[in-house]
């Protein structure tokens, strides 16, 4: 069985708590559901957030999909003028069989403009 990393974002409409757990859990389980994978293949998860989100950490959102025992970390983002706001990343190191070029990254909604190059 190989290391993977899994690649995804999703831009947030507005600061709340509960539209973040809403679309960091979405981003979540489309990674989960597009490769095929259980929380079981989860090694770690990197969250990474612009500075422009406050209202809670974004690993939360993990915790309530029921990814309770694998090590989970948040980092804000480079604050680079004109940048995305409002932006939720993830970086999930898997375990996978599947080759590099196999593995799906999701980029939700707006987000898709970051990553066109990989985006699925």
């Amino acid at each position: 069985m190989a290391v993977r990393a899994v690649r995804g974002a999703v831009q947030l409409e507005r600061d709340e708590a509960g539209h973040m757990d809403e679309q960091v859990g979405a981003l979540l389980t489309a990674v989960l559901e597009r490769n095929g994978l259980t929380p079981d293949d989860l090694i770690s998860i990197w969250f990474t957030a612009t500075p422009d989100l406050h209202s809670d950490f974004p690993a939360a959102a993990a915790r309530k999909l029921g990814i309770v025992d694998v090590p989970l970390i948040c980092a804000q983002e480079l604050d680079i003028e004109g940048a995305m706001p409002r932006v939720v990343r993830i970086l999930a190191h898997i375990e996978s069989d599947k080759p590099r070029s196999d593995i799906a990254h999701v980029y939700l909604g707006a987000a898709a403009a970051l990553r066109k190059d990989i985006a699925q």
